[in-house]
C-alpha cells in the first residue's frame, strides 16, 4: 500500500493510549523541512528551526501529537531518545537533538488528564520503521474526530492516514492526522465522514455553519487541528519545500470544508531527505507540487475511513 515510508530515508513510528484515546506519531529523519499554516489555533515547538535561515539546516525529526498543548512534552521524549543514539545537531559540548513538533486538541474524547509525555514520546520513536505506516485510530489519530461545531450534531472518527505517488524520478508521499472542523469530502465532492444529525444524515458542516449565523456548538476554538507531514526525495532547498508544502496545504482544502478555520491548528510539514539539493527547474518544481495536493488529498481520505 502507498505509504510515506516509500520516500527514502524516513520511519515512522506511532504510540497509543486506547483507553484516554490519545497518542502521538514520530517522523524520523534527518530531513530539510519547511512548513505551510493555515489555522489560527496552533500548538507548536520549534517551528523557528524550519527558516530557510537557520543555523541548524536539518530536522531530527517531526512529532505530531494529540493532548493539545500538553503533549508537546511528548517532543522532550523523542529528543532524549535521539540524544541517547548520538542524534542532533553538533553543538560542540553536545548533540541537541532538533524535533519539531505540533499538536491537535483530543481532550474531549477520552481521559483528559493522560496526555502524550516524554515516555510515550519515546515509545512512538522506538516503534518506528521504514515498513507502511499503520493507519486509522492509532498514534496522533487514536481521539481524533472530524465534523464539528453544528449544534445537535455528532463528529466522525478521525485518523491517521498515508499515500504516495511517483513524479518522474522522484517519490512525494503524504500522512495526514484528521481532526477537522470541516467535513471530508471524496473526488465527488460526497462526504465520507464529518457531522451527523440525530438521524444519521450528513449536516454538511460548511453549509451549516454559513447559514448558523454564529451560533456554533461549544467552546469550539483549538479544540480541532488537521496535521500533516508531506515527504519528497526531490533535491530541494527549504524555500522549494515551503512550496509543496503550500500545494499539500492546497490538496487538503480540496477534501476538507471548511479548512484552515479560526478554530483549527493546520500545519503541513514538507521535509526533503535527499543528501544534497540541486537547481530544480520551475516546470519540475510544479509537477512535485501537483503530486503534494494528491497525495495529502488521497491521504487525509484514508485517515478518515481505515479502521485501526
Amino acid at each position: 500500500m502507498p505509504s510515506l515510508t516509500d520516500v527514502p530515508n524516513l520511519a515512522v513510528g506511532h504510540a497509543t493510549d486506547a483507553h484516554a484515546r490519545t497518542g502521538c506519531t514520530i517522523v524520523l529523519g534527518p530531513f530539510r523541512a519547511a512548513a505551510d499554516v493555515r489555522g489560527s489555533a496552533t500548538g507548536t515547538r520549534e517551528l523557528g528551526a524550519l527558516s530557510a535561515d537557520h543555523v541548524a539546516g536539518r530536522l531530527d525529526a517531526i512529532l505530531l501529537t494529540g493532548g493539545s498543548a500538553f503533549g508537546l512534552a511528548a517532543a522532550d521524549g523523542a529528543a532524549r531518545w535521539l540524544e541517547a543514539r548520538g542524534r542532533g545537531f553538533d553543538a560542540g559540548v553536545a548533540r541537541v537533538p532538533i524535533v519539531a513538533a505540533a499538536v491537535l486538541f483530543d481532550l474531549a474524547e477520552g481521559d483528559a488528564s493522560r496526555r502524550p509525555d516524554e515516555a510515550m514520546g519515546a515509545a512512538a520513536c522506538a516503534a518506528a520503521d521504514a515498513g507502511p505506516v499503520a493507519e486509522g485510530r492509532v498514534g496522533a489519530g487514536t481521539g481524533a474526530t472530524v465534523g464539528k461545531l453544528l449544534p445537535d450534531t455528532t463528529p466522525s472518527a478521525g485518523g491517521v492516514g498515508s499515500w504516495s505517488v511517483r513524479v518522474g524520478p522522484h517519490v512525494v508521499a503524504a500522512l495526514v492526522v484528521a481532526n477537522s472542523v470541516g467535513d471530508v469530502r471524496d473526488e465527488t465532492g460526497a462526504i465520507v465522514a464529518g457531522a451527523r444529525t440525530p438521524g444519521g444524515a450528513w449536516a454538511d458542516v460548511a453549509r451549516g455553519l454559513a447559514n448558523a449565523g454564529g451560533s456554533i456548538s461549544g467552546s469550539a476554538a483549538g479544540t480541532n487541528t488537521t496535521l500533516a507531514v508531506l515527504a519528497t526525495d526531490a533535491p530541494l532547498e527549504r524555500p522549494s519545500l515551503r512550496v509543496l508544502a503550500r500545494a499539500a496545504s492546497s490538496g487538503l482544502a480540496r477534501r476538507i470544508t471548511p479548512y484552515g478555520t479560526p478554530f483549527d491548528g493546520d500545519i503541513v510539514f514538507a521535509v526533503g531527505t535527499a543528501e544534497a539539493t540541486a537547481e530544480v527547474d520551475p516546470r519540475a518544481l510544479l509537477a512535485l507540487c501537483a503530486g503534494a495536493a494528491e497525495v495529502s488529498a488521497r491521504a487525509v481520505i484514508r485517515a478518515v475511513t481505515q479502521p485501526a
